[in-house]
């Protein structure tokens, strides 16, 4: 009984994978001219903005996202559609909505 263990232990050790490696993102942490003048000219035009959505299309960190979004929507570039959590939506300005009776 005992030999019929040892033999079985030994056959073929399961080899344990080292998961999978995901590729850093070396997104910006601060603006540069480019990513400026793409951020005040392109992102007013987008119909879904979130900070999620410039991280990925400008590069820039999370952080940087939002502080951009809170500055174009005090110049009244984008519109506040939804707050919730940490979860900002905005849209691109339009002429203002007017509640019909």
């Amino acid at each position: 009984m005992a030999a019929g263990k040892s033999s079985a232990g030994s056959k073929n050790k399961k080899k344990w994978s080292k998961g999978k490696v995901q590729d850093k993102a070396n997104n910006a942490v601060n603006f540069n001219a480019d990513t400026l003048a793409k951020l005040e000219k392109e992102v007013p035009t987008y119909k879904l903005i979130t900070p999620s959505v410039l991280v990925d299309r400008l590069r820039i960190n999370g952080s940087l996202a939002r502080r951009a979004l809170r500055e174009l929507e005090a110049r009244g570039s984008i519109r506040l559609v939804s707050l919730h959590n940490s979860q900002l939506i905005y849209t691109r300005a339009t002429a203002p909505v007017t509640a019909e009776a």
